[in-house]
């Protein structure tokens, strides 16, 4: 059975790699429950402030619209997405601002926040700012480095078997330049959250200044905002712990 031959290979580790396999897997255990409660303080405070209509009464269209005008962004459209790869987002090479369709168009003071922040990134861009920049350039490793594993380790077992006989020096190397890609897409992760932050906080000096939220309104939205960069800083984590147990188990099943 295929846990039996796992604790088998487990029993045949060194201790000291048995230890560090134990503690990575208690600190995944931790991050995820943690995960857990604070995905469900999220969707909490989510309805709730989905479910409040905001002063301005702006769906998260209107918003985003007002805040690209207000900064002379004209050219810049607000577009619906379904999407659950991109989401709510700002494309700079599409010149969109991405809305997820009841975002879009509700009223809420959830869909003031996500409108005005996601729009606030195209000021950022107009402005050059040097964290947005840098997120600009390197969106297609930030993005699809995660998902280009498989591809990569595909095209590694072919190589091996054309060229190297099965021996499986392609398929190694294809997947620890898979793994890296992965790595360094979630180190340049900490390049977005930083960029997510700074539109945070341009978003909320423009509706202040546009008397388009109430102090109460903006003081609920800071609280949206960080729960949504705990999450943020957590999903983080998580990735790097599942890389180090990934590479914990393949170190083990080769031996000490």
């Amino acid at each position: 059975m295929p846990l039996l031959q796992d604790l088998e290979e487990f029993q045949n580790v060194s201790p000291a790699l048995q230890w560090a396999i134990f503690i990575v897997g208690a600190l995944i255990a931790v991050v995820a429950v943690i995960a857990i409660c604070i995905s469900i303080w999220l969707a909490i405070k989510y309805i709730v402030y989905n479910r409040r209509q905001n002063s301005a009464k702006l769906t998260g269209g209107e918003a985003a619209r007002k805040v690209l005008d207000a900064n002379g962004l004209k050219h810049i459209k607000v577009s619906t997405i379904g999407s659950l790869l991109f989401g709510n987002s700002y494309s700079h090479y599409f010149k969109k601002v991405r809305i997820r369709r009841l975002t879009k168009n509700k009223t809420s003071i959830t869909s003031l926040a996500i409108g005005a922040e996601k729009a606030s990134l195209a000021v950022l861009d107009k402005e050059r700012d040097p964290d947005m920049v840098t997120r600009v350039r390197l969106t297609p490793l930030i993005y699809f480095g995660p998902i280009a594993f498989i591809p990569i380790v595909a095209i590694g077992i072919v190589i091996d078997i054309i060229m190297f006989n099965f021996s499986g020096v392609a398929t190694f190397i294809a997947a620890a330049v898979g793994i890296l890609l992965y790595v360094i897409s979630l180190v340049l992760s900490i390049k977005v959250l930083k960029t997510e932050v700074k539109a945070q906080k341009r978003a909320l000096e423009i509706l202040q200044a546009e008397n388009l939220a109430t102090d109460e309104e903006l003081d609920m939205m800071k609280e949206l905002y960080k729960i949504y960069n705990i999450q943020y800083v957590n999903d983080i984590i998580m990735g790097v712990l599942e890389i180090i147990a990934k590479a914990q188990n393949n170190f083990s099943k080769n031996g000490d």
